[in-house]
């Protein structure tokens, strides 16, 4: 019979959210455990067959890269959820909701006022020299002031047990169209556990996206047309975008489907032209419109960006919310919290060196042995340096390229995310592997909404810390329990 459990060992050091549960007294895990404890490992094999293949059905693929290509690959997936309970989940919630709008507010006030740079909470120059900050945007405001509409906010949980922001995802977050397709997994493979387990759902999110398109498009219901803009078929998010389409019932569009006339923007179609009011832009900023940013680019549209600015279309998220993404600007969240809302931060952020301060610099320097060091501009997982890995010639380089160019490099104590368990196929066996969370919040018109559960991400190699799925990591269901009061 199936014994998750009987010869399962955390590592040292470690949280691990099953195991802690356990000695917590809570009977969530356990009630999912005993629907398990009856099955063979064959059958459970079946079971994890039968979830592979309805998403090889559905299409749900990512693009793994490695040094000479990328390969498509089917998104793996874990049959074990990982569940949070409602506690725990409304101070995660709560954080998440205060960190956006006070990153809504920052974005505002950097492309107009710059109060916190007159007073001197945020330094200027660490906004203005980001790759991601757009002068295009100074001086204007979207409709309702809202930039960041969709925002993922990477949290980890340290062996503290404690839960810290690890980064924040502002210009275009993706990974929401697969929680909704691993819950539809699990609840066809794994039907009774639903019964027994008040699951909060989460398929009321694309519901609520539209309805946040729907309020920034300037004109009544039944003339706002909506589309989402995407690079195309090549791109490694190319099903999540097809996904998100057709949940919200809109078009899926590329740019050469767009064009700009009179200062507004249209869809071709064989017939009439359609005024498009909302563009929900899944690519960059250099890519939207080339007579503003990347001159050369054909994914874009041309003479976007003055009809943008004369209100006359909406772009979900707006251009320049990027500043936000940068890891050295991300370290000072919690003083745009303090300094917007007048609150203390809910979350804290994971502690953070930024080495274009001088001694900060040093520090890391110093200490580099100890610490991860990230480029301030880079996603996915790709370029984290976890130096306590690295020969001493990797550090020497390492050392070298931080202080040729400090402002492109943060630093971080080497935080220890939690374990969770997880069926690893090669191995046949349940075994503890690291996880973060991504969380997927939406401001609109009407009350901020946050996806109840969001993305866990699994490191499914051995050790790793990396969960990211361009790297070969995995994700969980994510289940927030319903109070039981």
């Amino acid at each position: 019979m199936l014994a998750l459990l009987e010869n399962y060992m955390a590592n040292p050091g470690t949280f691990d959210e099953v195991l802690k549960d356990r000695e917590r007294g809570h009977s969530y895990y356990q009630d999912f455990l005993n629907l398990l404890s009856g099955m063979e490992l064959e059958e459970f094999k079946g079971l994890n067959e039968n979830a592979k293949l309805s998403f090889l059905n559905q299409g749900i693929t990512y693009a793994l890269y490695n040094k000479e290509e990328s390969v498509e690959q089917i998104f793996p997936f874990d049959l074990i959820p990982r569940i949070i309970h409602s506690e725990e989940w409304e101070k995660i919630e709560s954080g998440v909701i205060q960190r956006n709008i006070a990153l809504n507010q920052f974005i505002h006030d950097v492309y107009n006022e710059g109060k916190i740079f007159k007073d001197k909470v945020v330094p200027e120059h660490l906004i203005k020299s980001s790759a991601h900050y757009c002068a295009f945007m100074e001086g204007f405001s979207p409709r309702k002031n809202i930039y960041c509409h969709i925002s993922g906010t990477d949290i980890i949980r340290h062996s503290d047990g404690e839960y810290y922001i690890l980064e924040d995802n502002l210009r275009s977050p993706s990974g929401v169209s697969y929680v909704l397709t691993n819950r539809l997994a699990m609840v066809r493979v794994l039907p009774d556990a639903f019964k027994n387990l008040m699951v909060e759902p989460v398929s009321d999110y694309t519901d609520h996206l539209l309805k946040a398109l729907w309020s920034v498009s300037g004109r009544e219901l039944g003339d706002i047309f909506c589309v989402l803009l995407t690079p195309g078929v090549y791109n490694s998010a190319y099903f999540e975008h097809t996904f998100l389409a057709h949940k919200m019932g809109i078009e899926l569009v590329e740019g050469r489907d767009l064009f700009v006339e009179n200062d507004f923007v249209y869809l071709k179609t064989i017939g009439e032209k359609i005024r498009v009011d909302v563009i929900y832009r899944r690519i960059d900023d250099a890519f939207l419109d080339p007579d503003v940013f990347n001159p050369e680019s054909m994914l874009g549209v041309k003479g976007l960006m003055k009809v943008y600015t004369k209100g006359n279309v909406s772009i979900v998220n707006a251009p320049g919310t990027g500043i936000s993404d940068d890891k050295a600007v991300c370290s000072y969240v919690p003083d745009m919290i303090k300094y917007y809302l007048g609150e203390e931060p809910i979350l804290n952020n994971v502690p953070t060196y930024i080495c274009e301060r001088p001694k900060e610099l040093q520090h890391v320097l110093e200490n580099i042995h100890s610490l991860v060091v990230k480029p301030v501009d880079m996603s996915g997982g790709y370029g984290v340096c976890i130096c306590d890995q690295m020969s001493k010639a990797e550090i020497a380089d390492l050392k070298e390229k931080v202080k040729q160019n400090p402002r492109n490099f943060i630093a971080q104590p080497k935080m220890v995310l939690s374990t969770h368990t997880t069926y690893i196929e090669e191995e046949e066996n349940f075994e503890p592997r690291h996880i973060d969370l991504r969380t997927f919040t939406i401001l609109g018109s009407q009350n901020p909404y946050v996806l109840k559960g969001g993305l866990t991400r699994t490191a499914l190699v051995k050790g790793s810390l990396i969960v990211n799925s361009s790297q070969g990591g995995g994700a969980k269901d994510t289940w927030v329990i319903k109070n039981r009061s």
